[in-house]
């Protein structure tokens, strides 16, 4: 693969400046890409204010078919971004080819058509002295957003946040991840044929702490920070951007809950909760780390639980159907492998896994880990209550609802959690008292793109999804024109 530049203002820049895209499935260089200095981000940020000024005067009809042209674009090269997120992320090409290109492509038509069908709220009042009024809402961009990308889902989480963006009238300056850096390339490749307006779609190459990323989120020009990723460099991100006190949105960290009560179908649940804790090798900030199981069928469970995980099989590009792939990288896999040996030193019991798989072939220079499940440790474990994001789980059992409702929410996380049970009057129950920003019911990560998504405590800041979305991109703001009875005074 050619070397990757940035695209600033229309131009794909060389920078002089080189980071290695490594391979996770063996460590591997991928290509050089061209990381940026805070030279190309002001030049960014000079191209970005110019373009959102115009852009935010361009009628809905011509935003919407731009983000359209996008998808189709993206369509139109299916199997080349389908490559790229399957070789920057190590995950199975058959992941990128269902979820990942298919949901990108989708967030910008979603957005593309929820602009054409949104509406002003609009209301009469009256005062005490009788004095009328109409009262409207109309949305104002907010100008130069700064789009701060994870590695797990790179093209799906870019057009979640770059979609709403430009429908609502911004420019946005893109930083993918460092370890998945081509996607975005290939967009602004896109984006670039079909001549989008000079400085509306900008991609900043570069690391986060101490680098562009932080940079951006400093950045006096750059009017808002939308940021996917963990809840250590989400901190960070805040304390850059807080003397400016822009506008944040922020979807973290979570050690997510999976609750499997004694009325759940034991086969489905064990088939939801290795979807939930393995799938894209558990690097998804929706996974489930917790499993608790009541106490009357937990031996049952933890039985077929270990054979199903024991099961999975490791991706190979050849082997499409095969499930597992690579962490990211060498530092994420070692961080893994701590945590193994913390849960032994802590006092876990390895039900299966817990250290590197042996392949005999290039795979041995990847970044792989066993899928592991442990148990036993009490709550209050550092493995218990730290988030770990990779392939593994800790299974406890409990006893009542409260009690696990109790455990579930003693978390510095809430992003999510998951409950399965055939008892709908258990699930409506418990459900509402969780204390997160997502609940499934007998499933896991289903997604509709009208609801809001974001999660609570270390788990983010805000909502994003549907009209949240165009909430945070472009708040509403109220006008109130006076209906005089007679003369204006």
């Amino acid at each position: 693969m050619p070397d990757l530049p940035s695209f600033i203002g229309a131009e794909f820049v060389e920078t002089g400046l080189w980071l290695n895209n490594i391979n996770p499935r063996d460590g591997s260089l991928i290509a050089r890409v061209a990381e940026c200095s805070e030279a190309h981000l002001n030049r960014a940020v000079r191209a970005a204010k110019a373009a959102a000024q115009q852009w935010a005067r361009v009628p809905v009809t011509e935003r919407s078919a731009f983000l359209l042209a996008l998808a189709e674009g993206i369509e139109s090269r299916f199997e080349e971004f389908v490559e790229a997120e399957s070789l920057d992320t190590g995950k199975p090409i058959y992941q990128a080819r269902s979820l990942d290109v298919p949901r990108a492509i989708a967030n910008l038509k979603f957005f593309a058509n929820l602009l054409l069908t949104e509406t002003s709220e609009s209301f009469a009042s009256e005062t005490r002295d009788s004095r009328s009024a109409l009262n409207y809402t109309v949305r104002k961009p907010l100008g130069v957003i700064g789009v701060i990308c994870p590695w797990n889902l790179p093209l799906l989480l870019l057009t979640w946040k770059v979609a709403p963006a430009l429908a609502t009238g911004n420019a946005v300056i893109i930083k993918p991840s460092e370890h998945t850096p081509t996607s975005a390339t290939l967009l602004a490749q896109v984006a670039d044929k079909l001549g989008a307006p000079v400085g509306i779609l900008n991609v900043l190459h570069g690391r986060g702490p101490q680098s562009v990323g932080e940079m951006i989120a400093a950045h006096p020009g750059v009017d808002a920070v939308t940021f996917t990723g963990s809840s250590t460099t989400g901190s960070k991100i805040m304390r850059a951007a807080s003397s400016e006190v822009k506008p944040l949105s922020f979807e973290l960290g979570g050690k997510n809950s999976a609750i499997v009560f004694s009325s759940a179908d034991i086969d489905v649940a064990v088939a939801g909760v290795i979807r939930s804790a393995f799938s894209n090798s558990g690097q998804i900030c929706l996974c489930t780390e917790r499993v608790y199981v009541q106490a009357d069928i937990f031996d049952p469970f933890l039985s077929k639980f270990k054979e199903a995980v024991s099961a999975l099989s490791f991706e190979d590009s050849s082997r499409e159907w095969l499930t597992l792939g690579p962490l990211i990288s060498g530092n994420q896999r070692d961080k893994v492998l701590r945590y193994f040996d913390l849960a032994t030193q802590e006092g876990a019991e390895t039900i299966t896994g817990g250290g590197v798989p042996q392949f005999g072939d290039g795979r041995d220079h990847g970044f792989y880990v066993q899928p592991s499940v442990f148990t036993g440790l009490p709550r209050h474990s550092s493995f218990v209550r730290e988030e770990i994001f990779g392939p593994v789980c800790h299974v406890e059992k409990f006893t009542t609802e409260d009690e696990v409702i109790a455990a579930s929410n003693d978390s510095s996380f809430g992003l999510a959690a998951s409950i399965w049970t055939s008892d709908i009057n258990v699930a409506h129950r418990v459900a509402p008292n969780l204390d997160v920003g997502m609940v499934w019911i007998n499933d896991w990560f289903q997604r509709d793109l009208r609801a809001p998504f974001g999660g609570t405590k270390l788990s983010g800041i805000g909502r994003e999804g549907g009209n949240h979305s165009m909430d945070f991109y472009a708040p509403p703001s109220n006008i109130c024109s006076s209906i005089a009875n007679g003369l204006p005074v």
